[in-house]
């Protein structure tokens, strides 16, 4: 990141998203090869259901149709231009602190340093002390554990017989050794230090892993 770039992402804290040189230079050039121009902003979305990876979703759309909900942050350089983003409200949270960036191997890449919000299951408890017990080991011990292997798992709630139900993202998800990963780390950590939980339930659908080794 140039050092304009790196001053304007610390003094406008309101962009939510940090946009680089390389992001932004690639963007303005497709933007502008498009027939409305710079009548047009960046749609950026997360399309992925609660407790699956974050899959986003990238498109220009015409910042005067942007919805009431939606919020249009301007993100501009001297050097190449100005582009306004349109996040739903939605998403705000979700996207804070993260950063969308251009690499020559990868294209068009968000790095987002936030965890998908848990799946709501009907019959599991997720709001009690057991579960914040639970939420606390997993911050403190278990995703720094997995964070080597570019991994996580999302605590989704306890059935109030013994059994915590997890996902598993990141690295993980995807991987042949997740489960046992799982059965044999994770539940080892939860049974050892919470007497009340007995077993982890895997809730993740590892076969729609779509790039389940990266880093």
């Amino acid at each position: 990141m140039s050092p304009l770039a790196a001053e304007a992402a610390r003094t406008d804290a309101s962009l939510i998203i940090t946009i680089t040189d390389e992001a932004l230079h690639e963007l303005l050039a497709l933007r502008d090869a498009e027939p409305e121009g710079d009548r047009l902003g960046l749609r950026l979305e997360i399309v992925s259901n609660p407790g699956e990876d974050f899959k986003y979703d990238l498109s220009f759309d015409v910042v005067t149709k942007a919805a009431f909900s939606d919020e249009v942050r301007t993100h501009s350089r001297p050097e190449f231009g100005s582009l306004k983003v349109i996040m739903p409200a939605a998403a705000l949270d979700l996207l804070e602190g993260a950063t969308l960036d251009h690499t020559a191997t990868q294209g068009l890449v968000i790095r987002n340093p936030n965890k998908p919000k848990a799946p709501s299951i009907e019959g599991l408890v997720s709001n009690d002390a057991l579960s914040a017990e639970v939420e606390t080991l997993i911050k403190t011990e278990v995703n720094p554990a997995l964070a080597a292997h570019g991994g996580f798992v999302t605590y989704v709630g306890h059935d109030g017989e013994g059994t915590a139900y997890l996902t598993m993202g990141g690295g993980c998800h995807g991987c042949s050794m997740s489960r046992m990963t799982m059965l044999d780390g994770v539940q080892t950590m939860l049974v050892e230090q919470l007497p009340e939980i007995e077993r982890v339930r895997d809730l993740t659908d590892h076969a729609s892993g779509e790039n389940p080794y990266y880093h």
